[in-house]
C-alpha cells in the first residue's frame, strides 16, 4: 500500500474537508489512468462506473483495472482515489506505478504497431519529479492576501511554483530530461531564484529585434558591459547545456565574448520552468532540456515571431482592451540572442536558438491596483497546494450561492475575449490553465484576467490573409492555423484544459453543483452567441457536439511535437439534455452504472 502526505497546516487552516495530497505513486498512477480513460479505453467504450470505482478495460491486451472514486464527473474526467489495481485469477491485485507504465507501453504497442522505448523512462522522470516536489519542498510565507504590493507579487509567484503534480491529463508532466545540471537547482517546484548568468558580446555579433524601446533598455538595464559590447543574459541552466559549444569557446578566448559570471538580481523560476520572472518583467530562455513533450528552446521563426506578432496583434488587442477592460494580453515585444558565425558565415543556428531571449511584459503596466495575479492552474488544481486555490479564495465559504457567483463572474471575464479574438478577428489564442493569471480582488473574487504566451497564439488565413502574405513563409507558416484547427484549439483550451478543471475544483467543493456549474458555462456561452448573431460553430457547441482534448499520451508515445497534436472527442456536459439529466442525478461516486 502507498502512503499518503498530509497538507501542511497553513494550507487547509479554516478550509472545507479536502483530499490529502497522494503519494508520488499514486500520482502517476492516476495520471497515467487519466490518459487511458481519456484516449484510449473511453472512446472504444471500455470503461464503467459501478459501486465507487472505475473500471477501465484496455481494449488490446484485455486487461481489466479498477480505482476507487472521490467523485464521478460529466465530462467523464473523474477524480480517483487510494491504489490502481488489475484483474487476476486470484482476485484483484494492486499495481505499482511503473507495472501501470508497463500496461500502457504494451497497450499502446498493439495499438499503433510502434514501440517507444522512451515512455518508461520519462513516465519514471515524471515520477521523480512529483517525489522530489512533495519531499524537498520548502515551507511556503503564506503573505497576507490584502498585503502589500510586495506581499501580492509573492503570493503571485507562490502559485507559479504551486504545481507539484502539472497537468493530470499527460503521461510524463514533471519529466525534465537533460544532458547535465541538476533540475531542481531551477525549478518552479523547489521555488528556485537565482541570478542570471551575464554575457557582453561584441555589438555586431548579437542579434536582436524590438517593438518597444523599453523592451531593450530592459535588457541593458540588467547590468553593465565595456564600452562596444552589448549584455546578453543567459538562463545559468542553459549555459551549463551548451556553453562548450565550439564556436562560443573559441569567442570567448577572443574576447568577442565576454562571461562575467552570474550577477544582478535573482530571477525567480514560473511553472514553465525557462520563464523567469524579475525586473518587472519575464525573459522566456530557451532550455535544451525536454519538459513533457517537447525540447523547451526558442526556435529562429519563434524568436522573429513573437516580436512580429507583437506587432500584427497591436490593433487587435486595442480592440479587446476597448471591449473587455478586465481582459488584457501580455505582449513580447523584444528578442536578443547570440550571432555568431559558422564556416559558412551564417550565424550558427545552434547558438542563435540556445541563446535567444524573448521579452514578455511585465504586470505592472496592465494589474489594475488592489488585484492579486495568480496562476489559474494554481487556482485549479486537484489538490490545495498554494494560497491560490479556489478552496482559498473562496475563504472556506463553500455555500452554493458563493461558489456559483464566483464562477459566473469569472466566466465572463474568461470567456468573451477569447471568442471574440477567434470570431472577430480570426485570432486564436491559447487560454490553457498555464497560460492564463487570474486577477482577483482582496476578497478572493475575479477582478481580472491575463493572457499570456504568444507561442501558442494563431492566425486564421481567412481573416488575416494580407497580414500574412506580407510576412517570410518561414514565419507565417508556424504562426498560423486554419478555422477548424483553430476552432479545435480554442475550445480545447477554453473549455476542456481550463474552465473544466476550475469547474471540477469548484465541483470537488460542492459535488451536486456540478451540473449547475456546466450550466453557468452554458449560459455564458449563449449570451455571447447571441449578442453575435449566432455563429455555427457557437451553435454547433450549445447543440452539445462532442469536445475536442488534446491527446497527450498519444502525441507522446508518437513522438510528435504539439503542434502536429490530435484530438479526441469527448461527450459534451453543454448539451441541454445532459445538464437536464444531470440536475435528476445524485452526485455520488457509486451513481449507478455508466459508460463515459
Amino acid at each position: 500500500m502507498t502512503t499518503r502526505t498530509a497538507l501542511p497546516q497553513s494550507a487547509t487552516a479554516g478550509l472545507p474537508a479536502t483530499p490529502e495530497l497522494p503519494s508520488a505513486d499514486e500520482a502517476v498512477a492516476h495520471t497515467l489512468l487519466n490518459c487511458l480513460l481519456r484516449e484510449v479505453s473511453a472512446p472504444e467504450h471500455q470503461t464503467a462506473v459501478d459501486d465507487g470505482r472505475l473500471l477501465l478495460r484496455l481494449p488490446r491486451r484485455g486487461t481489466l483495472l479498477r480505482v476507487a472514486l472521490r467523485r464521478t464527473s460529466l465530462l467523464g474526467a473523474h477524480r480517483f482515489t487510494g491504489p490502481v489495481s488489475e484483474e487476476t485469477p486470484d482476485g484483484w491485485r494492486e499495481l505499482d506505478w511503473r507495472t501501470l507504465a508497463e500496461h500502457v507501453q504494451h497497450e499502446l504497442e498493439l495499438r499503433t504497431g510502434t514501440a517507444n522505448e522512451e515512455f518508461i523512462a520519462q513516465v519514471a522522470s515524471s515520477h521523480d519529479g512529483v517525489r522530489a516536489g512533495l519531499t524537498d519542498r520548502p515551507e511556503a510565507d503564506r503573505p497576507d492576501d490584502a498585503g502589500t504590493g510586495a506581499a501580492r507579487t509573492d503570493r503571485y509567484l507562490e502559485s507559479e511554483q504551486a504545481l507539484l503534480f502539472g497537468h493530470r491529463f499527460h503521461p510524463a508532466p514533471k519529466s525534465r530530461s537533460a544532458a547535465r545540471g541538476d533540475w531542481r537547482d531551477y525549478a518552479p517546484e523547489s521555488r528556485a531564484a537565482f541570478p542570471l548568468r551575464h554575457l557582453a558580446v561584441r555589438a555586431d555579433l548579437l542579434a536582436e529585434e524590438s517593438a518597444d524601446d523599453r523592451a531593450t533598455a530592459l535588457l541593458d538595464g540588467l547590468g553593465e558591459v565595456p564600452a562596444g559590447y552589448r549584455l546578453l543574459p543567459a538562463h545559468p541552466w542553459q549555459y551549463q547545456l551548451i556553453g562548450d559549444h565550439p564556436l562560443l569557446r573559441r569567442a570567448l578566448r577572443s574576447g568577442d565574448v565576454l562571461d562575467l559570471g552570474p550577477r544582478g538580481e535573482r530571477f525567480t523560476a514560473t511553472a514553465s520552468v525557462r520563464t523567469l520572472h524579475g525586473a518587472d518583467a519575464f525573459l522566456k530562455f530557451s532550455l535544451d532540456v525536454r519538459i513533457t513533450n517537447c525540447l523547451r528552446k526558442n526556435a529562429a521563426y519563434e524568436l522573429t515571431g513573437a516580436v512580429t506578432l507583437t506587432r500584427l496583434l497591436a490593433p487587435v488587442l486595442t480592440d479587446l482592451a476597448r471591449r473587455f477592460p478586465d481582459a488584457a494580453m501580455l505582449r513580447e515585444p523584444a528578442f536578443r540572442t547570440l550571432a555568431l558565425p559558422g564556416p559558412d558565415g551564417r550565424s550558427d543556428l545552434a547558438l542563435f536558438e540556445g541563446f535567444g531571449l524573448i521579452v514578455r511584459d511585465g504586470l505592472g503596466d496592465v494589474l489594475r491596483p488592489g488585484v492579486t495575479p495568480l496562476l489559474a492552474a494554481a487556482v485549479a488544481d486537484e489538490y490545495p497546494t498554494s494560497s491560490a486555490h479556489i478552496s482559498r479564495l473562496l475563504d472556506g465559504s463553500s455555500d452554493a450561492s458563493s461558489v456559483l457567483e464566483w464562477w459566473r463572474d469569472y466566466l465572463r471575464l474568461l470567456v468573451p475575449p477569447v471568442l471574440a479574438a477567434y470570431f472577430d478577428h480570426g485570432v486564436v489564442l491559447e487560454p490553457h490553465l498555464q497560460n492564463v493569471l487570474i486577477g482577483v480582488d482582496d476578497t478572493g473574487r475575479p477582478a481580472q484576467v491575463l493572457f499570456r504566451d504568444l507561442e501558442g497564439t494563431k492566425l486564421v488565413p481567412e481573416h488575416n490573409a494580407g497580414l500574412l502574405a506580407a510576412l517570410p513563409p518561414e514565419v507565417a507558416g508556424p504562426m498560423t492555423y486554419d478555422a477548424e484547427r483553430g476552432w479545435d484549439r480554442v475550445v480545447y483550451c477554453l473549455l476542456v484544459n481550463h474552465a473544466a478543471e476550475l469547474l471540477a475544483a469548484l465541483a470537488d467543493l460542492r459535488p451536486e453543483l456540478e451540473g449547475r456549474l456546466w450550466q453557468a458555462v452554458r449560459d455564458t456561452l449563449e449570451e455571447f452567441a447571441a449578442a453575435h448573431g449566432r455563429p455555427p460553430r457557437l451553435r454547433a457547441l450549445l447543440a452539445g457536439v462532442p469536445l475536442p482534448a488534446k491527446a497527450n499520451l498519444l502525441t507522446r508515445w508518437e513522438r510528435r511535437a504539439d503542434r502536429e497534436a490530435g484530438y479526441v472527442r469527448l461527450p459534451s456536459p453543454l448539451a441541454g439534455s445532459v445538464l437536464a439529466e444531470a440536475a435528476r442525478m445524485p452526485a455520488h461516486p457509486s451513481a449507478g452504472s455508466a459508460t463515459r
